[in-house]
């Protein structure tokens, strides 16, 4: 079934209160890695699906950072998608891997003690955290320098074309369905989830009109967005703002838990 853990196998925290695990779970036949931490405390039963961007060894899935969200009330996974770090299968840049972060969202739904699932993205994590706020029931939706379309990366980043060729298999002129399906922008009205969208606007590694297409999209069809918007920065925040800027997202993700309990 998709999203049943297979193996569930400790690896060293660097936080005591939070306990770490590599786990191998299952999508479609495919045994997929990622990691799990889980705080201690009892009393936390907010999931936290962290999609992470990059693809292959660039942005690889850091402990210390999936342990900075657990740290602020969340059992937290981060699958590290499929191909990668000894899982089946290759990664797919937002093609058949999104099946990957749907999953992981099943398997925190089904995990003891959790009893909603709050989704973030990063970079092209924030395709990925669009398609599952847009297949699943997310407490919340996060978008932090998110990608949201796939034919304008392929204009932007000169640097990513011959991985996307490879990968999607051709252009956006040449299969323009492929870079569609690929685009969560076209199925924002299957988004029920309130979502924030954080972005620098200088960053030159997704530009900052993917997250105004995105901002832009939701309010056409009502949905509830607010967007955080730092005109200083770029795709990297300083880690002193980095801090503060993951506490004030997270307090938020709780605020509309609140208000979808009440």
């Amino acid at each position: 079934m998709n999203g049943e853990i297979l193996e569930q196998i400790r690896f060293p925290s660097p936080n005591p209160s939070i306990d770490l695990y590599i786990v191998t779970y299952a999508v479609d036949g495919l045994k997929v890695k990622g990691l799990l931490a889980v705080p201690k405390r009892e009393d936390i039963s907010d999931g936290f699906l962290y999609l992470r961007g990059g693809i292959k060894n660039v942005g690889k899935v850091r402990p210390g950072r999936i342990v900075q969200f657990a740290s602020e009330g969340f059992i937290v996974f981060a699958p590290f998608y499929r191909g990668n770090q000894g899982g089946d299968g290759n990664e797919d840049f937002a093609g058949e891997d999104r099946k990957d972060g749907i999953a992981a969202y099943h398997l925190l739904k089904n995990y003891p003690r959790v009893n909603r699932v709050h989704v973030f993205g990063f970079s092209r994590g924030g395709v990925m955290a669009l398609f599952v706020g847009i297949h699943c029931q997310v407490a919340s939706i996060v978008t932090w320098g998110g990608v949201s379309d796939m034919v304008q990366t392929y204009e932007e980043r000169k640097d990513l074309r011959r991985m996307m060729k490879r990968v999607i298999g051709g252009t956006p002129a040449k299969y323009p369905e492929r870079f569609y399906e690929r685009t969560p922008l076209h199925y924002l009205d299957k988004i029920n989830a309130p979502t924030l969208i954080i972005h620098g606007i200088q960053d030159t590694n997704v530009s900052i009109e993917h997250s105004k297409k995105l901002e832009e999209g939701l309010q056409k069809q009502g949905k509830v967005v607010e967007t955080w918007y730092f005109p200083e920065f770029t795709h990297y925040f300083p880690p002193k703002v980095n801090r503060k800027v993951v506490e004030n997202l997270c307090s938020w993700m709780k605020k509309h838990t609140e208000k979808l309990v009440k």
